[in-house]
């Protein structure tokens, strides 16, 4: 039995999981449908217990945007600022309810084969993410101003891509 988890990353990322047909999460940090999770919502179908664990692995995508600000090497033209998150099954899935109620903990890498789809922002939200990863930080901390700009990037839905489109949208982007 495998467990469906929602794999927070950023299009360096991807380019590693098309590249080499795995991609390990920053500590092992996956989001996904906890028991924990669907005990904080009083209501809401797996569906939607589906979309609140990915939109904290798009608010953790934003954390490695934060800290992913690299400059750009060797004359090579910088990524877009793009929050992306990967679906994928897994063999197994460790629960971290000390972090909260969506966060598990993988072991193992996250097999290109074992992705369903990715997620990424289109280039229109590309400003509000860039802002919004400037200040997440000091949003979880409960500054007013930096929650208003995660908020205005979190109102950006993410696209959705096949599996099979990944090498096409690295081209793009």
């Amino acid at each position: 039995m495998s467990v469906r988890v929602y794999v927070p990353s950023t299009l360096a990322g991807l380019q590693v999981l098309q590249r080499d047909g795995e991609l390990f999460p920053l500590g092992g940090t996956v989001f996904g449908v906890t028991p924990a999770l669907r005990e904080a919502y009083t209501s809401g179908d797996d569906e939607e217990l589906a979309e609140a664990a990915m939109r904290q692995a798009a608010r953790a995508s934003l954390r490695l945007l934060a800290v992913d600000g690299a400059p750009e090497t060797d004359g090579a033209e910088p990524d877009p600022i793009r929050r992306v998150v990967i679906t994928a099954d897994v063999p197994a899935a460790k629960e971290r309810p000390d972090l909260d109620d969506a966060v598990l903990k993988v072991t193992e890498p996250i097999l290109l084969k074992n992705v369903i789809a990715v997620h990424v922002d289109v280039s229109d939200a590309e400003g509000a993410v860039t802002r919004a990863a400037q200040v997440v930080d000091a949003a979880d901390l409960g500054d007013e101003d930096a929650e208003l700009a995660v908020g205005d990037a979190e109102d950006h839905d993410l696209a959705w891509y096949a599996t099979q489109e990944l090498p096409f949208l690295l081209e793009l982007l």
